[in-house]
């Protein structure tokens, strides 16, 4: 089932149930959300995507460098295999599905970079790719849902 089916679902059933405590019960505490930004993997990605986010400013004057795309494609995997990761343990459902989203949208602002044929839209896409590099970072470093 895809992200978004999944999170219809869940609202219309969240809207569905009675109110926590309407039967004069508590619903226990949910256990706390663990981060996964110190494993090896989301590490990597975070490493690699700020990196790129750094270089990606050079790329204003002319077109990326093969190596930049080499990596934009790597990083893009490295995302896709975070989706899998997370899926296959069945937890954070939202960090799964930005994974996958950020998965699916680099290559499309990478091209979008070099297809940029003014200095307008090149701008533009750097700014684009910029904004979903940093993205990257922040979606994984962020404390999960629950903490602080």
């Amino acid at each position: 089932m895809s992200c978004a089916a999944v999170a219809a679902v869940a609202v219309l059933w969240l809207a569905a149930a009675p109110p926590p405590g309407s039967a004069g019960i508590s619903p226990p505490p949910p256990p706390p959300a663990v981060s996964v930004a110190k494993e090896p993997l989301f590490a990597d990605i975070v490493a690699r995507a700020g990196a790129l986010k750094a270089a990606v400013e050079a790329f204003k004057a002319g077109p990326p460098t093969p190596a930049f795309k080499q990596a934009i494609g790597e990083l893009a995997a490295l995302d896709m295999q975070g989706h899998f990761a997370l899926a296959k343990r069945g937890t954070d459902g939202d960090l799964k599905c930005i994974l996958k989203g950020i998965a699916e949208d680099l290559p499309l602002k990478l091209k979008a970079l070099e297809d940029a044929a003014t200095d307008k839209a090149r701008v533009q896409a750097v700014q684009d790719l910029g904004y979903l590099l940093n993205d990257n970072v922040e979606v994984i470093t962020s404390p999960p849902e629950g903490q602080v």
